[in-house]
């Protein structure tokens, strides 16, 4: 806390009041400026899969037929869980030669297809069907899942609720202290912090995918996402 000295002739008396990262605001005669952060921990709506689909054989148009194939079973697999394929994305598709590097003059020995791709889903349910069928079917590699917050508009909003509380609760404190009384809000600025990267929770591809046991992801709650406010807030005083 930081008082401001004014002039006595103006009979004045402003509080400051400040936290990380605050605006440049002039400071008017029985004003308090308050800043604070807010949080709030949001559920994931969506649930990302990542995999790998990969081929190699030993001309091109051999390994270009297997990876066709397998991205084939992907879709079959899809399909069969109620999901469009095209809700599926390719992150992107390589042809590449493949050689032998032990000798002096590398030698040619075939080509590898590779292609990654990501699947988003609302439905968590259908998370341990897919992966397993994935894992059975052995048509894929480095299999993610992860989850993230795509409809982080209303997490935002309540963390700048929570945010504005804390100032205010925090004014409040200082006007008592200097025996005034808090007043109106007469300016706001507000900035928000989303860290809504997707968080790994498993690799598939790692794992017993037996029939029998419950798959990894059963039961458990997915992570949730922190999204947080920081709110500066000018007050009159009385």
């Amino acid at each position: 806390m930081r008082f401001l000295a004014l002039p006595t002739c103006l009979l004045a008396m402003t509080l400051l009041v400040t936290a990380q990262d605050r605006p440049t605001v002039a400071a008017q005669q029985n004003t308090l400026f308050a800043g604070a952060d807010g949080k709030f921990d949001a559920e994931p709506d969506t649930a990302l899969i990542q995999f790998n689909i990969s081929a190699q054989e030993e001309t091109s148009r051999a390994a270009y037929d297997r990876a066709s194939k397998s991205a084939e079973q992907v879709r079959q697999i899809l399909r069969s869980n109620g999901i469009d394929p095209k809700m599926a994305e390719i992150g992107f598709f390589s042809l590449e030669p493949v050689y032998d590097y032990k000798t002096a003059k590398r030698k040619l020995v075939g080509y590898r297809v590779n292609t990654n791709v990501s699947l988003k889903l609302k439905d968590f349910a259908k998370i341990a069907s897919i992966l397993q069928q994935l894992a059975d079917a052995d048509i894929s590699s480095n299999q993610n899942l992860s989850y993230t917050l795509e409809n982080i508009d209303s997490a935002k909003t309540k963390a700048i609720e929570n945010a504005f509380e804390r100032a205010r609760q925090y004014a409040q404190a200082v006007a008592r202290a200097a025996g005034r009384t808090l007043g109106e809000l007469s300016y706001a600025s507000v900035d928000t912090f989303e860290n809504v990267r997707p968080m790994p929770m498993m690799m598939a591809k790692t794992m017993s995918m037996q029939a029998g046991p419950p798959a990894p992801t059963e039961e458990f709650t997915p992570q949730t996402v922190s999204v947080t406010a920081h709110v500066n807030a000018l007050f009159s005083l009385k």
